[in-house]
């Protein structure tokens, strides 16, 4: 196991998936600065915290679980509203088995907790092509995973045990949107994925007022099916056959 994993942090592809997330950590970290903060300011103690931390790692259904646990709601609500705000990793995980199936079902899961928005936008703009090639896009995963999962947790950590002194007037994790938004127009390249973009954009506004972060699901259903549509319906140009010769 040790030689599996040695081999697997050598492999040229793990170096890149970790450089690639390297330069949007700042915006991670941040974000988990202050889900870190906010999760003690709301009422959690250390210990509980770092295990939320640990287990759930979500920011985003952890800051919106907290209301809930601060106002007392039953648990239920809880796990509604944690289970709506992360639908879209069922998307993200359908995309992923395209690439993971031929790996066991145990290996898919434990890929599963690892799933990230910006992890997943990055691995689809190094693999765009929606073909198996486990001996490449494993290490790469992974590379992507290691720098991400500290680049979240370290901050996090901090912020849990340093709430009493950071405020949460800084609005760091403004910083994380920032991030999420730029890695997210480098994937805009074409017709295509700029109309899948501005439609996802005007769902999520559209369908704002949606309880549990539900205009998420909808900005993500919507763009998936304008660009399915679009690729049926309207094919890319093709080159014109021929050329200047020289």
């Amino acid at each position: 196991m040790v030689e599996g994993l040695a081999a697997l942090v050598r492999h040229p592809e793990f170096k890149r998936g970790s450089r690639d997330m390297l330069g949007i950590t700042l915006g991670i970290s941040a974000w988990g600065l202050v889900t870190g903060v906010a999760m003690v300011k709301s009422g959690l103690g250390v210990g509980l915290s770092l295990l939320m931390s640990l287990v759930v790692f979500a920011g985003s259904s952890q800051l919106a679980s907290l209301p809930l646990l601060a106002s007392g709601a039953p648990l239920w609500v809880l796990w509604a509203t944690a289970f709506c705000v992360n639908l879209r990793f069922v998307i993200f995980s359908a995309q992923w088995r395209l690439y993971f199936e031929p790996l066991p079902r145990a290996q898919r899961l434990f890929i599963g907790y690892f799933a990230a928005d910006l992890n997943y936008v990055a691995f689809l703009k190094r693999f765009p092509d929606l073909k198996p090639d486990p001996a490449n896009q494993l290490p790469y995963f992974w590379g992507g995973v290691a720098t991400n999962w500290v680049a979240w947790q370290a901050p996090a950590i901090a912020g849990i045990l340093l709430a009493d002194t950071i405020p949460t007037t800084w609005g760091l994790g403004f910083a994380g949107v920032l991030a999420l938004l730029g890695l997210s127009y480098s994937l805009l390249k074409d017709r295509n994925t700029w109309v899948s973009g501005a439609v996802a954009g005007c769902a999520a506004v559209a369908a704002y007022a949606l309880p549990l972060r539900l205009n998420i699901l909808v900005a993500i259903a919507a763009a998936v099916a304008v660009g399915l549509l679009m690729e049926k319906w309207l094919p890319p140009p093709t080159p014109a056959a021929g050329g200047r010769s020289a």
